[in-house]
């Protein structure tokens, strides 16, 4: 088989504000910028990987939700529990301090994990935790 990961889904709560900051600060481009009864779906993605996106949604955009549902979709997205993404850099003291000077939430500083890996975390405008990854 040959499969690969194609997109990836994160909600947004402002699309404005996810739009400035995985445009803007990470870097990324907008492949779509898609609205429907006034809700918006943007799709973003590293520019040299065109097959790699991810797609920034409503939460709760489900017809079926109940608002108690959705309710507490917010309040874990808010703690930055509901969804997350891992990215990688070779550079992470450099894009931490990007990430540090745009105002971005700092959850962790660049640190060596015990499991092997030196990561830092940030959450998003949404409060999705975004874990950046050095690539040794």
């Amino acid at each position: 088989m040959d499969i690969t990961i194609h997109s990836s889904f994160l909600p947004h709560t402002d699309p404005d504000a996810s739009l400035a900051f995985y445009r803007d600060i990470l870097g990324f481009e907008v492949r779509l910028d898609v609205g429907y009864e006034g809700m918006r779906w943007i799709t973003v993605g590293p520019v040299d990987q065109p097959s790699t996106a991810i797609v920034l949604h409503p939460p709760a955009a489900n017809p079926g939700i109940t608002d108690a549902e959705r309710q507490t979709i917010l309040e874990l997205m808010a703690k930055g529990s509901y969804f997350g993404v891992n990215l990688a850099t070779p550079d992470l003291d450099a894009t931490f301090a990007k990430l540090q000077a745009s105002d971005a939430e700092v959850v962790q500083e660049p640190t060596e994990q015990p499991y092997g890996v030196r990561d830092c975390a940030f959450r998003d405008p949404a409060g999705n935790m975004v874990r950046i990854q050095e690539v040794r």
